[in-house]
């Protein structure tokens, strides 16, 4: 499970390059979309609401989600979040060391996308610039709990839409990620942000220098992201060969259908 051996082959550092560059357009774009310009005291007509912010956010980041998964699941596999290699690490579907250099790009693209947002943003932006907060009477321990049931909800559905052992899968797992990304942040923006990423977390926080309350953007997100994991592995993962429950599946005697 070490995969030292890899570090020597293209194969290798291929799909790592590809987590860097997959966070780093996630960040980019995903943290642009935290920037209220309508709220800038050079703008006197906003009437923007929160509930409009939240909203745009919310889509920003499960479209921005689902696209990166669709461009860059077949090389890397589409983590983009240090919960989610982590939860591919515990369930042994990828090597520790491969997990190490995917989550050290991780963080590197995260800083890289947060960096280039910070130069072209208004400079009024500039000293919190898409850093996850606690929200207002929100506790460390609620924050905690909000974090781990995001991540928790998101990294189930990861699982469970890109297992190959499942017989009724349609559609698109890109687009089940996205989703499952947008509805986390239109429930925890907030309470906590809705990070349910420790890198996007991370890579905010490093240009601003502002690290408070910042564990719970990583306790939260592997607490949840390793309970989703071992779950469905362990407990409703479908055996090899046999078919879904409500899948048709066709009779080979006769031609007919059943369930």
């Amino acid at each position: 499970m070490s995969g030292v051996d890899q570090l020597k082959t293209k194969e290798f550092w291929r799909p790592i390059s590809a987590e860097f560059l997959a966070m780093f357009l996630f960040v980019l774009g995903g943290v642009s979309s935290t920037i209220d310009r309508e709220s800038a005291p050079s703008n006197s007509n906003s009437t923007a609401s929160q509930s409009d912010r939240t909203k745009h956010i919310s889509l920003c980041f499960g479209l921005s989600s689902a696209t990166m998964v669709q461009c860059f699941g077949p090389v890397s596999g589409g983590h983009i979040n240090p919960a989610v290699t982590l939860a591919m690490v515990v369930t042994r579907k990828v090597t520790i060391i491969k997990g190490v250099f995917y989550l050290l790009a991780q963080l590197v693209g995260a800083v890289a996308g947060a960096g280039i947002v910070h130069l072209f943003s208004p400079s009024d932006f500039r000293e919190n610039l898409g850093v996850t907060r606690l929200g207002k009477d929100v506790s460390g321990e609620l924050g905690l709990l909000v974090e781990l049931l995001l991540t928790f909800q998101l990294v189930f559905t990861i699982f469970a839409s890109c297992d190959p052992k499942r017989t009724d899968l349609g559609g698109s797992a890109a687009r089940a990620i996205g989703v499952s990304v947008w509805i986390g942040h239109l429930f925890g923006i907030p309470f906590t942000g809705a990070s349910m990423n420790p890198a996007r977390s991370f890579g905010p926080s490093v240009i601003t220098t502002n690290f408070k309350d910042h564990w719970v953007y990583w306790v939260g997100p592997f607490l949840g992201a390793i309970m989703a994991a071992l779950l469905y592995e362990h407990i409703f993962c479908p055996s090899s060969g046999e078919p879904s429950p409500g899948r048709v599946i066709r009779r080979e005697a006769n031609g007919g259908l059943h369930r």
